[in-house]
C-alpha cells in the first residue's frame, strides 16, 4: 500500500486498479482493511482501529483515496464532501481525438444496479439524475488523448459514461465500449490530484501523484 499523506486525523493512499475501497459482497478484502492494520501495526495499536471511509472510487480506477483517523475527521470531511469542498482530479486515457480540445459535458444518467453500468437517459427517465462535467485536453497520441477531467456533480460511473457518450471510451474501458482491456483488468481512470482544507489543523492539503504508465509515455513524446 502507497501512503501519500498521513497525520492523526486522516491517512491518504494511492489505491491501484482493482482494489475496493470498502467491503462488498465479493468478500475481497478492503482497502478500508489494509489500511487499518497497516495502522495498527505501524503505532502498536491493539484492539479495534478506526479507519472512516470518506469516499470511494471504483473497482478498476485507481488514484487517490482519503480515509479518516478519528471521527472527528469523519464527520468534517462528510461535509466538506457534500458541500463541494473537496476538489478532486482525474486523468483519463481516452481513445480516439475528441473533436473539441475542451468542454462540459451535460447528460441525464441512470444507473441500473443489477448490472452495474450507467445509462445516458432521457431528462423524464424517473430515476435519471443530471450530471456535468469539464474536461481538457493534457496531450495526444497516434490513438490515444489524455484528458483532465473536473466532476460537477458526483454520479456512479459518471465519468465512465459520458466520455464514452461522446465516442470516446477510456482505455481498457470493456464495459463502455473500449477495444481491449489493459493487461491489469483495470482502466487508464486514475484520482490524479486532490484539494482540501484539512478539517482539523485548517491548512490547505493539496496532493499529487505520477500519473499512469500508460499517460507517461504520451507526455513524453
Amino acid at each position: 500500500m502507497e501512503v501519500i499523506y498521513e497525520d492523526n486525523h486522516i491517512i491518504v493512499v494511492n489505491k491501484r486498479a482493482g482494489e475496493i475501497v470498502q467491503g462488498d459482497r465479493t468478500g475481497d478484502t478492503p482497502l478500508s482493511e489494509t489500511v487499518k492494520e497497516y495502522i495498527r501495526q505501524k503505532y502498536d495499536k491493539s484492539g479495534n482501529v478506526f479507519c472512516g471511509v470518506v469516499h470511494r472510487i471504483d473497482r478498476p480506477v485507481s488514484g487517490l483515496v482519503i480515509f479518516a483517523r478519528t471521527s472527528k475527521a469523519l464527520e468534517r470531511l462528510n461535509r466538506m464532501l457534500r458541500d463541494g469542498e473537496i476538489h478532486k482530479t482525474y486523468w483519463a486515457l481516452v481513445e480516439g481525438h475528441p473533436e473539441r480540445e475542451e468542454a462540459e459535458l451535460e447528460n441525464w444518467l441512470f444507473s441500473d444496479g443489477r448490472i452495474n453500468k450507467t445509462f445516458i437517459a432521457d431528462s423524464g427517465h424517473r430515476d435519471a439524475k443530471l450530471s456535468r462535467l469539464r474536461y481538457r485536453t493534457i496531450a495526444r497520441g497516434d490513438r490515444y488523448t489524455l484528458l483532465e477531467v473536473n466532476l460537477l456533480t458526483g454520479r456512479k460511473h459518471q465519468i465512465r459514461a459520458q466520455l464514452a457518450a461522446i465516442g470516446h471510451p477510456i482505455k481498457g474501458d470493456l464495459k463502455y465500449g473500449a477495444r481491449r482491456s489493459n493487461p491489469d483488468g483495470g482502466i487508464s481512470l486514475q484520482a490524479h490530484s486532490i484539494g482540501f482544507i484539512h478539517p482539523v489543523s485548517k491548512q490547505q492539503i493539496k496532493l499529487e501523484i505520477s500519473p499512469l504508465e500508460d499517460a507517461s509515455r504520451l507526455l513524453k513524446r
